[in-house]
Protein backbone atom coordinates (compact mmCIF):
# COMPACT_ATOMS: atom_id res chain seq x y z
CA UNK A 1 0.00 0.00 0.00
CA UNK A 2 3.05 2.81 0.96
CA UNK A 3 4.40 1.90 -2.60
CA UNK A 4 0.97 2.37 -4.42
CA UNK A 5 0.75 6.20 -2.98
CA UNK A 6 4.49 6.40 -3.22
CA UNK A 7 3.46 5.80 -7.11
CA UNK A 8 0.50 8.07 -6.66
CA UNK A 9 2.79 10.28 -5.19
CA UNK A 10 5.16 10.78 -7.66
CA UNK A 11 4.69 8.79 -11.01
CA UNK A 12 7.22 9.76 -12.90
CA UNK A 13 9.77 9.58 -9.47
CA UNK A 14 10.98 12.04 -7.93
CA UNK A 15 13.06 14.34 -9.13
CA UNK A 16 16.51 13.76 -9.67
CA UNK A 17 18.91 17.05 -10.31
CA UNK A 18 20.86 16.68 -13.25
CA UNK A 19 24.50 16.56 -12.97
CA UNK A 20 25.26 18.57 -16.08
CA UNK A 21 23.64 19.55 -19.36
CA UNK A 22 24.34 20.13 -22.87
CA UNK A 23 22.19 21.30 -25.65
CA UNK A 24 20.07 18.09 -26.41
CA UNK A 25 18.65 18.31 -22.94
CA UNK A 26 18.63 22.06 -22.56
CA UNK A 27 15.60 21.74 -25.77
CA UNK A 28 14.31 18.69 -23.78
CA UNK A 29 13.34 20.91 -21.02
CA UNK A 30 12.44 23.58 -23.02
CA UNK A 31 10.09 21.53 -25.38
CA UNK A 32 8.50 19.96 -21.98
CA UNK A 33 7.99 23.51 -20.36
CA UNK A 34 7.05 24.87 -24.34
CA UNK A 35 3.96 21.87 -24.15
CA UNK A 36 3.02 21.69 -20.55
CA UNK A 37 -0.01 23.70 -21.39
CA UNK A 38 -1.66 22.05 -24.27
CA UNK A 39 -1.28 19.18 -22.46
CA UNK A 40 -3.40 20.11 -19.49
CA UNK A 41 -6.07 20.96 -22.44
CA UNK A 42 -6.53 17.59 -22.98
CA UNK A 43 -6.01 16.41 -19.89
CA UNK A 44 -8.62 18.39 -18.33
CA UNK A 45 -10.90 18.25 -21.87
CA UNK A 46 -14.66 17.58 -20.64
CA UNK A 47 -14.13 17.13 -16.58
CA UNK A 48 -16.76 18.50 -14.71
CA UNK A 49 -17.23 20.36 -11.47
CA UNK A 50 -17.09 16.95 -9.32
CA UNK A 51 -13.99 15.62 -11.30
CA UNK A 52 -12.14 18.70 -11.07
CA UNK A 53 -12.76 18.31 -7.24
CA UNK A 54 -11.50 14.84 -7.26
CA UNK A 55 -7.89 14.57 -5.10
CA UNK A 56 -5.37 12.99 -7.81
CA UNK A 57 -4.83 10.39 -4.56
CA UNK A 58 -5.78 9.78 -0.91
CA UNK A 59 -4.50 13.20 0.85
CA UNK A 60 -3.69 14.44 -2.03
CA UNK A 61 -4.97 17.65 -3.93
CA UNK A 62 -7.84 17.92 -6.17
CA UNK A 63 -7.20 18.23 -9.57
CA UNK A 64 -8.66 21.94 -9.39
CA UNK A 65 -6.10 22.53 -6.81
CA UNK A 66 -3.22 20.68 -9.06
CA UNK A 67 -4.03 22.79 -11.65
CA UNK A 68 -3.75 26.48 -9.85
CA UNK A 69 -0.69 24.95 -7.90
CA UNK A 70 1.10 24.73 -11.53
CA UNK A 71 -0.04 28.51 -12.30
CA UNK A 72 1.49 29.56 -8.71
CA UNK A 73 4.57 27.44 -8.99
CA UNK A 74 5.36 28.43 -12.47
CA UNK A 75 4.95 31.98 -11.70
CA UNK A 76 7.09 31.99 -9.25
CA UNK A 77 9.56 30.21 -11.95
CA UNK A 78 9.25 33.03 -14.30
CA UNK A 79 9.90 35.78 -11.33
CA UNK A 80 12.85 33.47 -10.17
CA UNK A 81 14.35 33.17 -14.05
CA UNK A 82 13.64 36.86 -14.51
CA UNK A 83 15.65 37.81 -11.13
CA UNK A 84 18.86 35.20 -11.79
CA UNK A 85 19.08 36.77 -14.81
CA UNK A 86 19.23 40.61 -13.77
CA UNK A 87 20.74 40.77 -10.56
CA UNK A 88 23.74 38.71 -9.03
CA UNK A 89 22.44 35.54 -7.18
CA UNK A 90 19.42 36.88 -5.84
CA UNK A 91 17.52 35.51 -3.30
CA UNK A 92 14.57 34.03 -4.21
CA UNK A 93 11.16 34.59 -1.53
CA UNK A 94 10.10 30.57 -0.90
CA UNK A 95 6.52 30.15 -0.29
CA UNK A 96 4.36 27.30 1.21
CA UNK A 97 2.67 25.63 -2.06
CA UNK A 98 -0.04 24.10 0.47
CA UNK A 99 -1.45 27.44 1.81
CA UNK A 100 -1.48 28.65 -1.19
CA UNK A 101 -2.81 25.74 -2.68
CA UNK A 102 -6.54 26.23 -0.19
CA UNK A 103 -6.58 30.03 -0.62
CA UNK A 104 -9.81 31.40 -1.73
CA UNK A 105 -8.79 32.05 -5.21
CA UNK A 106 -8.26 28.45 -5.87
CA UNK A 107 -11.70 27.34 -4.26
CA UNK A 108 -13.27 30.33 -6.57
CA UNK A 109 -11.77 31.12 -10.01
CA UNK A 110 -12.45 28.51 -12.65
CA UNK A 111 -9.54 26.35 -13.61
CA UNK A 112 -9.44 27.85 -17.24
CA UNK A 113 -7.99 30.93 -15.83
CA UNK A 114 -4.59 29.33 -14.50
CA UNK A 115 -4.67 27.31 -17.84
CA UNK A 116 -5.06 30.40 -19.88
CA UNK A 117 -2.35 32.40 -17.48
CA UNK A 118 -0.34 29.39 -17.98
CA UNK A 119 -0.39 29.37 -21.91
CA UNK A 120 0.47 32.92 -21.88
CA UNK A 121 3.47 32.56 -18.99
CA UNK A 122 5.01 29.26 -20.59
CA UNK A 123 5.00 31.25 -23.76
CA UNK A 124 7.56 34.14 -22.53
CA UNK A 125 8.79 31.46 -20.24
CA UNK A 126 10.32 29.60 -23.65
CA UNK A 127 10.78 33.00 -25.36
CA UNK A 128 13.58 33.36 -22.62
CA UNK A 129 15.30 30.05 -22.29
CA UNK A 130 15.90 29.47 -25.81
CA UNK A 131 17.59 32.77 -26.36
CA UNK A 132 20.29 31.74 -23.27
CA UNK A 133 24.03 32.00 -23.69
CA UNK A 134 26.06 29.51 -22.43
CA UNK A 135 27.31 32.27 -19.83
CA UNK A 136 23.25 33.22 -19.26
CA UNK A 137 22.39 29.68 -18.25
CA UNK A 138 25.22 29.24 -15.64
CA UNK A 139 23.68 32.56 -13.90
CA UNK A 140 21.91 32.02 -10.38
CA UNK A 141 19.49 32.54 -7.67
CA UNK A 142 19.48 31.69 -3.78
CA UNK A 143 17.06 29.56 -2.35
CA UNK A 144 17.16 30.40 1.73
CA UNK A 145 15.31 27.18 2.72
CA UNK A 146 17.42 24.97 1.03
CA UNK A 147 20.22 27.22 1.74
CA UNK A 148 21.96 26.57 -2.01
CA UNK A 149 22.31 28.45 -5.46
CA UNK A 150 20.53 26.41 -8.53
CA UNK A 151 21.74 27.70 -11.86
CA UNK A 152 19.11 28.19 -14.82
CA UNK A 153 19.78 25.17 -16.44
CA UNK A 154 18.64 23.22 -12.85
CA UNK A 155 15.55 25.54 -12.85
CA UNK A 156 14.94 24.40 -16.32
CA UNK A 157 15.12 20.85 -15.40
CA UNK A 158 13.66 21.12 -11.79
CA UNK A 159 10.29 22.89 -13.52
CA UNK A 160 10.18 20.27 -17.01
CA UNK A 161 10.16 17.74 -14.21
CA UNK A 162 7.38 19.62 -11.68
CA UNK A 163 5.35 20.06 -15.34
CA UNK A 164 5.42 15.80 -16.05
CA UNK A 165 5.07 15.23 -12.11
CA UNK A 166 1.40 17.05 -11.54
CA UNK A 167 0.49 16.15 -15.71
CA UNK A 168 0.63 12.85 -14.83
CA UNK A 169 -1.38 13.21 -11.85
CA UNK A 170 -4.07 14.46 -13.68
CA UNK A 171 -3.80 11.79 -16.68
CA UNK A 172 -3.30 8.89 -14.32
CA UNK A 173 -6.43 9.82 -12.26
CA UNK A 174 -8.30 10.33 -15.52
CA UNK A 175 -6.69 6.78 -16.64
CA UNK A 176 -7.51 4.76 -12.93
CA UNK A 177 -11.14 6.52 -12.92
CA UNK A 178 -12.27 5.83 -16.42
CA UNK A 179 -13.06 9.15 -17.34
Amino acid sequence: MTEDIEALKYPIGKHQPPTGYDSQKLNEWISVLEALPNWLDVCIENLDEAQLQTPHRPGGWTVQQVLHHLADSHMNMYIRMKFALTEDNPTIMPYDENKWAVLYDVEEVPVNISITLLHTLHRRIVAVLRKLTPQEWERTYYHPEKKSSFTMWQMAALYAWHSRHHMEHIRQLRVRMGW
